[in-house]
């Protein structure tokens, strides 16, 4: 079942009052000729007005101001998603003798996925995995990524809290580890030392059992929060997906909700606030199928509650506390 119900709950407990909260979401799915977003809500507690537009990636961005004195602040994103079959662009990828020969055309219209960042930088200590993912390519720009997500996956190990929230890929590196996050920036560094255009995706991962209206969700890396993955820019293939963590393609469980080009451009919330007050953050996801076999909504609602140490919540968490000190 590719119709999918989605509930996002982050929740801000503060130690005492605080006021003037101004915030940004990127909350809500992408809509295009794979994937559509049926429904969306966005609602705050206290209660607040957003306004949205669209970034220079084009994905969807919400505003709100709590302006009173609060002690919680709740912000829930409900949408519906339908993920869509697609055919394959073209079964042959340009080999990579042919790439090289006209990279040098994609430098301008893909300068941002190509230019390295704070959590995606050029490495010396990432050669030797270009070199592997070379001799593992079969000669191709989609067998080099391809062969590149295969290396992460099986060459790191995923630890949660093993990285944090600032760490670029040089400590992926060291230690060997990390998360979602961790491992789609590597995907990131490698491909764009190649030349290969690639660009960050933060979305969600729908459970294997949503086809039970009373499944539980799936224990798998990254479940019950935000996923993380890659996309790389194959020419005359178009943008394929890679998800190094789980080691295996993206497909119709993937719902994509942002693009950027690592994750300081997709932080699904930041904000600011005045007051002096500490903070605990909880971030509670829920997918289920949108509809039964009867044809029936299956809409339940969902409470936050605190999460193992996840990455981006730690990014939402150190985000907001560095913010808050200017």
């Amino acid at each position: 079942m590719n119709r999918y119900h989605l509930m996002h709950v982050t929740e801000f407990h503060y130690d005492g009052p605080v006021s003037e909260s101004y915030n940004e979401v990127r909350l809500r799915p992408i809509h295009d000729e794979n994937q559509s977003c049926l429904s969306f809500r966005l609602t705050t507690l206290p209660n607040s007005r957003a306004t949205a537009y669209h970034d220079s990636f084009g994905n969807w961005v919400h505003q709100f101001n709590v302006l009173e004195e609060h002690r919680c602040l709740r912000v829930e994103a409900e949408s519906v998603v339908l993920a869509h079959e697609t055919s394959s662009n073209g079964s042959a990828s340009m080999s990579l003798s042919e790439f090289d020969s006209h990279g040098s055309e994609l430098s301008e219209p893909y300068f941002e996925f190509l230019a390295p960042t704070g959590y995606v930088p050029h490495l010396r200590q990432l050669q030797e995995l270009s070199k592997m993912a070379d001799s593992n390519s079969g000669g191709t720009v989609l067998g080099f990524a391809q062969a590149t997500s295969t290396l992460i996956h099986e060459r790191f190990q995923y630890v949660t809290g093993a990285t944090q929230v600032h760490s670029s890929v040089e400590h992926s590196l060291s230690i060997g580890a990390g998360v979602c996050q961790d491992f789609a920036h590597l995907v990131l560094a490698v491909v764009r030392m190649r030349g290969i255009p690639g660009r960050y995706v933060s979305g969600y991962l729908v459970p294997q059992g949503t086809a039970e209206p009373t499944a539980n969700v799936e224990e798998v890396i990254g479940g019950q929060a935000s996923h993380a993955w890659a996309e790389v820019y194959v020419p005359g293939t178009g943008w394929v997906g890679l998800d190094p963590t789980l080691g295996a393609a993206v497909g119709l469980r993937h719902v994509r909700v942002a693009y950027g080009r690592d994750y300081g451009d997709v932080a699904p919330v930041r904000g600011v606030y005045k007051g002096h007050a500490g903070q605990r953050l909880s971030v509670d996801v829920r997918v289920r199928p949108a509809v039964d076999d009867d044809g029936n909504e299956q809409l339940q609602r969902t409470a936050a509650r605190p999460t193992q140490e996840s990455v981006q919540d730690r990014a939402q968490q150190f985000e907001q506390q560095q913010q808050q000190q200017q």
